[in-house]
């Protein structure tokens, strides 16, 4: 068995298909910004409707990729949604394997 690195593209093949998938990856670039989002923010930024980002988001919690918390604000629920640290090194990794990936592509001759 080899013990090198496998190139960008074999990489890239076998990355965590919870981070990967457009939605989750939007989700979680955001979130390794800030300190913590509000479910209506989430929505907004990645224009998913209420279900299909809930879905999203109990995906990436279910990981432990980030962390939920619901309270009331007045009458109205309030999701607020918190990068743990294994999501924000998870996001992380996923971003510097595509750069490695466009850095291997542009090495190439044209």
């Amino acid at each position: 068995m080899s013990t090198e690195p496998a190139p960008p593209f074999e990489q890239l093949v076998s990355a965590d298909k919870i981070v990967h998938e457009p939605a989750r990856l939007a989700v979680l670039t955001a979130l390794s910004a800030c300190a913590s989002a509000d479910f209506v923010f989430l929505q907004r930024l990645t224009g998913l409707q209420s279900g299909n980002l809930s879905q999203h988001l109990a995906k990436l919690e279910q990981a432990g990729l980030i962390a939920l918390s619901k309270a009331f604000n007045g009458k109205y629920p309030q999701t607020t949604v918190r990068i743990t640290d294994d999501g924000r090194a998870a996001v992380e990794e996923h971003w510097n394997r595509l750069a490695a990936m466009r850095k291997a592509a542009d090495s190439w001759p044209r």
